[in-house]
């Protein structure tokens, strides 16, 4: 994947555990509850419909903050390897005026015995990857992503 430096965040790990217990991580909604976001950040009522079009929903209970809800569209799925979403648009291809406005590319290698994680957020402006960037995208999305290899190491 060709990242454009102007307008892309891109975060790689490498986790301990294999792609499917990555997948099912990202995948399930009780599992993804566990590590979406940061602690003390609480994440719930998660919908995920794993097929272009589907909802992907999402309510953050950030301290100090109070609720924060997500509802983007699914664009393309191919089990234990690569996931995409948007909140662009929300499930049912339904364009989204609450959106931040960007696109998530979830990219999964098998590595070894663990998985080469690569999360990649694609925005429409420098202005907006600059304002993702300051609101804490890698150490907030590495500090989710630890967690997520964390809790596939248990599965």
């Amino acid at each position: 994947m060709l990242i454009d430096p102007e307008t892309d965040l891109d975060l790689i790990r490498h986790l301990d555990a294999p792609p499917a217990k990555v997948w099912r991580c990202w995948t399930e909604p009780k599992l993804l509850e566990q590590w979406f976001a940061p602690k003390p950040v609480v994440t719930r009522d998660v919908v995920i419909e794993l097929v272009p079009g589907g909802s992907f929903k999402t309510v953050m209970d950030v301290p100090g903050q109070g609720e924060m809800p997500g509802h983007g569209c699914i664009l393309e799925v191919v089990p234990q390897r690569r996931l995409v979403w948007t909140d662009l648009m929300q499930g049912g291809w339904r364009p989204n005026a609450e959106s931040f406005g960007f696109t998530a590319f979830i990219l999964l290698e098998p590595e070894g015995d663990g998985t080469l994680y690569r999360a990649v957020a694609l925005h429409r402006s420098r202005g907006q990857r600059d304002e993702h960037e300051k609101m804490g995208f890698h150490d907030g999305w590495g500090t989710a992503t630890a967690q997520l290899g964390a809790l596939a190491l248990t599965l």
